[in-house]
This record gives structure tokens, C-alpha cells and sequence, in this order.
């Protein structure tokens, strides 16, 4: 029978009312609450300090992201990443059939580089749906892609809910014995979300009605102007916007090099030292060049769930420190092997994700869990280790982003409020929500599969 100390015990009620509320309430920002509740467990429970409450919050993960995010914001206030789409999806001319294949690439080249899946969705989301009304394809469908393709990129080390996972499991690599770059092990979490997400959701599409349509299309021709007019050059600022989002891209890859790092003096190796501080450089000189107003881009800076990520790691730092982490740890053990563990892990992050929010709340929450889950099954000081931790944070990751598609999420909200007039919005509502909704089992079957026994 599981022992548990009062403070561990009210660690997880906190931990579950701050669940609760997320998911009946989105005005109420769990990044509060978890630090409401933090001190109370904390100081009134567990015996800590304020002091030593207060310093769970991750203050590195709060910089990498607010630098990155900014940088973005600039390139969205000056137009840089939406006159950047309507190029590209004059790349399909008039052939119809190739404009979902288009949507796709594109909305995944967005999310990877840097503004991560919110954001890309919310660009593209009004661009795909006008589309798709255009050239006769069902807003469900597009919404598969679109969403899909930002969930699928969600996880690169330039993009939030990347940088995101990226900070958590920095914390645990010493526990993990990851010796190797964490950005590096990024990558191929990245690769794993690619991966799995891309097949469900393009599945998804070909099975429900895409090759139907596409199948239609074949000889179709379209104006591509009607549905992409050719936007003005860019413009100076524009080009240099552009110029800093490659920089970035290169320049947080170029310490990782062999043949670089004997190159780059010691200063160097410091400033580039993560996505972060580089978008921060990158910024500076973006704002010296006044390329966008400041003050409208700090606006579009997402504060709320910056604040949620970070308020949440409180709460789950004042759980490891009660105990009430390890208690649950004991009780997915109890239930889970080193194969069946990804079944559940996926169960449980898409079902709290379907109702709450998987990089701000469901993320904080599990990933931590990781290396004891690990020493719990008996994986810890295996050969392959890494490995075993590589396939749990995937799970995870995936298994919580999966669900997405959901109106109940903001990017399924997204997409419908895009959706065209003639669109039956209440049906769209319906199948996107039975869609997600069973993408908890169907993440928690795609987990088992990749990670339990293939071991992707």
C-alpha cells in the first residue's frame, strides 16, 4: 500500500485543482494558481521556505523563451512571416491538387523555425480555410493538415513548445545520465513528433475524404491569384528580418559542429550558448534598425502561457520537494512495464490535454516524472538508457499534443472561427471534437507502438 506524508497528499489535490480549474475555466491562468497554491503547500505543509518555493521558478527557460518569442513578434508586426506564406503558396500556380501538400510543408516550415504551433496556426488558419472554401475542400480536412503539421513541427528547439521540453529535460539530464547536447536530443524528439503526429494527421486526411478529393482534382486548374494575390516585394526591413531568422537557425547550430567548436573563441561559445541568448543578440539589432514598432511586438509576445509554463513548474518543484511527485510515480508504476508505460503516459497526457493545456499544463506536469518512472521499471543503468528516456518524454510530448485537433483546444478554436460562411460550423465542431477526443486512445496506441516496441 502507498505511504504518503500530508504534504505529498496535498501536493497532488493542488496539483489536481489547478487541473480542474484549467479545464473549466480558461480566464483563470494556472501559472497563478500553481504559485497560489505552491506557497500554501509549501510553507503551510512541507516546512519550506518562501525563499526556496520561489526559486522553482525556472528563470533560464523563462529567457529562452521570452527572447525567442519576441524575435518572432517582431517578424510578424512587420509583416516579414505572412508576406513569406502568401509566396509560398503561389508555389502551387494552378494546380490544384498540390495546394494541400503546400499547406502542409508550409505550415510546418513556420512552426519549426521559430514561432512554434499557436502561432503558425493562427497565420494560417484564415489563409488555409479561405482556401479550402476555394478550391472545394471540406474545412475538416484542412484542418487536419493545418493543425497537424503545427503540432508535428511544435517540438523544434527554435520553436516554444519545443524550448518548452527542451527546459525540462535540461533539469533532468544529470538523473537521465545524458552526457550528450540537450538540443541535440531536442532534434530528435522533434523528429519522433514529426514522425508519429504526421502519420495520424495525414492519415487521417487521406483516409476521411483527402484522396476522394484529390483524386477529383487531377486536370483541375485554378487562378492562383484568387486565392493568393502576389503581395508587394519585400522591403528592406523585411529582408532583414528574414536575414535574422536564418542567423538564428545557423547560429544555434553552429557551436554543435565539430569542425566550429575549435573555431569559436570563448566569447563566442558564451553568447551563442542557446536559442535564447542568440534571439536576444538578434533582436537588439533588429530593434537598432527599427525594422517594427517595439511596443506592438512586445504585445504579441505570449505572455499568458509563458507565465503558465513557469507558474506550474513551481507547483510540480514544491511536489518533488513533499514527495507528492514520487506518489505519482508509484502509481503509474504500479500499473505499467517498460512496454505498457507509453500506453498510459499517452492515455493520461491526451485525456488532461484534451481539457487543459498540453505545453503549459500537461508538460510541467509529466515530464518531470521521467526519471523516476525510470528507476520505478528498473530502466535506469541499462545501455540503453537514453534511449528509454527519449521514448517516455515522446510519449508524452505526443501523446499530449495529439488531441489538439479538438475545438476545445486553440487550435481547433482556431480553425473554426476560420472556417467559411458556407461551412456547417456546428457539424465542423462536432467531428473535430470526436476527432480529438479520440486521439487520446489512438496517441496512447501510436506511443505503445513507436516507443514500447519499436523504440523509434
Amino acid at each position: 500500500m502507498l505511504s504518503i506524508s500530508t504534504a505529498a497528499l496535498m501536493s497532488l489535490v493542488a496539483l489536481a485543482i489547478v487541473i480542474i480549474i484549467s479545464c473549466i475555466n480558461e480566464e483563470l491562468n494556472p501559472g497563478f494558481l500553481s504559485i497560489f497554491f505552491a506557497i500554501i503547500v509549501g510553507a503551510g505543509f512541507g516546512g519550506l521556505k518562501v525563499t526556496a518555493i520561489l526559486e522553482g521558478w525556472p528563470i533560464q527557460l523563462f529567457m529562452i523563451l521570452l527572447g525567442v518569442t519576441f524575435m518572432f513578434a517582431i517578424a510578424q508586426q512587420n509583416g516579414s512571416i505572412t508576406k513569406f506564406s502568401a509566396y509560398a503558396v503561389r508555389l502551387a500556380k494552378g494546380n490544384t491538387a498540390l495546394i494541400p501538400l503546400i499547406i502542409f510543408l508550409l505550415v510546418t516550415l513556420i512552426a519549426t523555425i521559430g514561432p512554434g504551433n499557436i502561432a503558425a496556426t493562427a497565420l494560417m488558419a484564415p489563409v488555409a480555410m479561405a482556401i479550402a472554401a476555394r478550391i472545394n475542400m471540406s474545412a475538416f480536412l484542412m484542418t487536419l493538415l493545418v493543425v497537424g503539421a503545427a503540432n508535428g513541427a511544435a517540438f523544434s528547439p527554435f520553436a516554444p513548445t519545443g524550448i518548452i521540453s527542451m527546459g525540462l529535460v535540461s533539469k533532468m539530464a544529470g538523473a537521465l545520465g545524458i552526457t550528450q547536447s540537450v538540443t541535440a536530443l531536442e532534434w530528435k524528439i522533434h523528429f519522433n513528433s514529426e514522425v508519429a503526429q504526421g502519420l495520424v494527421n495525414v492519415g487521417g486526411f487521406f483516409v476521411l475524404g483527402g484522396w476522394a478529393w484529390i483524386t477529383r482534382q487531377r486536370g483541375a486548374a485554378i487562378n492562383i491569384d484568387e486565392i493568393a494575390p502576389k503581395p508587394e516585394p519585400f522591403d528592406s526591413k523585411q529582408w532583414l528580418t528574414l536575414g535574422s531568422i536564418g542567423a538564428l537557425i545557423v547560429l544555434v547550430m553552429l557551436p554543435g559542429l565539430p569542425m566550429t567548436k575549435a573555431l569559436l573563441a570563448p566569447w563566442a561559445a558564451q553568447m551563442l550558448v542557446n536559442v535564447g541568448t542568440v534571439a536576444f543578440l538578434l533582436s537588439g539589432i533588429l530593434m537598432l534598425f527599427n525594422v517594427a514598432d517595439v511596443k506592438e511586438s512586445i504585445k504579441r509576445v505570449p505572455w499568458g502561457v509563458m507565465i503558465m509554463v513557469c507558474g506550474v513548474t513551481v507547483l510540480i518543484d514544491v511536489m518533488e520537494k513533499t514527495g507528492g511527485l514520487n506518489a505519482i510515480v508509484k502509481m503509474i508504476g504500479a500499473i505499467s512495464n517498460p512496454t505498457s508505460v507509453h500506453f498510459w503516459l499517452g492515455l493520461f497526457t491526451g485525456v488532461i490535454s484534451a481539457y487543459s493545456s498540453s505545453s503549459g499544463v500537461v508538460m510541467p506536469m509529466f515530464l518531470p516524472l521521467v526519471p523516476g518512472l525510470m528507476k520505478e521499471l528498473g530502466l535506469m543503468g541499462t545501455p540503453a538508457q537514453v534511449q528509454h528516456a527519449i521514448d517516455m518524454i515522446s510519449s508524452i510530448n505526443i501523446g499530449a499534443h495529439l488531441v489538439d485537433t479538438s475545438p476545445l483546444s486553440t487550435l481547433g478554436a482556431l480553425c473554426i472561427a476560420c472556417a467559411g460562411e458556407h461551412e456547417d460550423k456546428a457539424k465542423l465542431f462536432r467531428n473535430l471534437l470526436i476527432w480529438g477526443l479520440s486521439m487520446s486512445v489512438v496517441g496512447a496506441v501510436v506511443c505503445w507502438l513507436f516507443f514500447g516496441i519499436l523504440h523509434f
